[in-house]
């Protein structure tokens, strides 16, 4: 017979090694040192928060301070109703040192195995290291792996282009035509910034028009109506949607935006979620965003559109999300769907993988950073009554 495995938390007991330093991650840590387990976060890059640092300029949160905050620590009243990106930043520094966190930068974990034991874990990393732990969480984060769909001639195209993960500002495309293409909040975000930043032309490709919704209105935030539906029957909530739009939302056909035939809940379980105005209605109306068609390939410079069009900007922005590169991470465990997801996340495993859990691969419509500080605990006891069962049974 084997050693008896020790239960997380005890005298002894293998790390937990939580893979992502974002607000995921560094809740769930947080969590599990409040449970008495050791907690060890492993980060690739040199600080926590990676990607909240490479998000655009002008971002501000779509949810409010309030329902941000993660567990243990709330959000400074100084940053306002909407914090902005830097104090989003700033927040996850103080979240780790405030909670002296066990977090380990420069590590990047390749792949995530059994270990030889059968029951623990080996995580390979970055410098050959290899790291067994008695359980993993995955938090490494929705917008891991820029995506850019495989366009036919992209490489002819001579004119600027980049992924949206790479704007900052707009001061280095002033008195340019730019396409923006994808209009979900990042690219709606990116061309009402280009057009206050001085581009002379401003293009939003849109393959699916989406369902757009006031950030507030009369103080009542679209956070609050999101956390109420959640549970509710989609087809209820596609319906009480649509008066909602019709008077809250102006008609932008005639501007090549009309209203979504599919309802709003139904196409957040397509993982679309609603475009939060923050200045998309305005810029469209008055003609200052111009809707094109979708992007279909290019072609001796040019853009071609799915309506037929041949369109030559100096630069192309592609707002077209990210993949969250998990194949090589944990795809040969059986845990990922078809479309490379987790195919359970929060405090479940998926069946053959206990001791594995992931977090933050959705994109709730009650906001992400809320769901991520009500995952954070759950997965804590879910970890701490794993350690205990495995305790209790004969290890062959």
């Amino acid at each position: 017979m084997a050693d008896s495995p020790t239960p997380a938390g005890a005298p002894g007991a293998l790390p937990v090694y939580v893979v992502g330093g974002g607000p995921g991650g560094l809740s769930v840590a947080y969590a599990l040192r409040a449970k008495g387990i050791r907690a060890v976060v492993l980060e690739r890059s040199d600080r926590v928060g990676a990607s909240w640092r490479r998000h655009y300029d002008r971002l501000r949160l779509h949810t409010t301070r309030g329902l941000s905050a993660l567990p243990g620590l709330p959000m400074p009243r100084r940053f306002g109703r909407w914090p902005a990106r830097d104090d989003v930043v700033r927040y996850l520094e103080k979240y780790a040192e405030h909670h002296r966190l066990e977090v380990v930068t420069g590590v990047e974990v390749s792949r995530i195995e059994r270990a030889p034991d059968g029951v623990n874990w080996l995580l390979r990393a970055s410098g050959g290291r290899e790291l067994t732990g008695a359980a993993v969480v995955v938090a490494t984060g929705h917008n891991h792996t820029p995506r850019i769909p495989d366009w036919p001639g992209r490489s002819t195209y001579t004119g600027e282009f980049l992924h949206a993960s790479a704007y900052r500002n707009a001061g280095p495309f002033a008195g340019r035509d730019v396409l923006v293409v994808g209009v979900g909040n990042t690219g709606a975000e990116i061309a009402v910034d280009l057009v206050e930043g001085g581009a002379a032309r401003v293009r939003l490709s849109v393959r699916t028009p989406p369902h757009i919704v006031r950030r507030s209105t009369a103080g009542w935030a679209a956070q609050y109506t999101g956390v109420l539906v959640r549970r509710l029957p989609v087809r209820l909530v596609d319906k009480l949607a649509r008066p909602v739009a019709r008077l809250s939302v102006p008609d932008l056909s005639a501007h090549g935006l009309p209203r979504p035939a599919t309802g709003l809940y139904s196409r957040v379980g397509e993982g679309a979620i609603p475009v939060q105005d923050a200045g998309l209605i305005d810029a469209v109306r008055r003609g200052r965003v111009e809707v094109v068609a979708a992007v279909t390939g290019f072609e001796d410079g040019k853009v071609l559109l799915a309506d037929g069009g041949r369109i030559a900007p100096d630069a192309v922005i592609a707002a077209t999300g990210y993949l969250r590169g998990l194949e090589g991470l944990v795809g040969h465990l059986g845990v990922l769907d078809a479309r490379g997801r987790p195919v359970v996340h929060g405090p479940r495993t998926a069946p053959g993988a206990p001791g594995l859990y992931f977090t933050g691969f959705t994109n709730p419509i009650s906001g992400m950073l809320r769901e991520l500080a009500r995952d954070a605990p759950r997965i804590a006891g879910a970890v701490a009554r794993w350690g205990r069962d495995r305790l209790s049974r004969p290890v062959a």
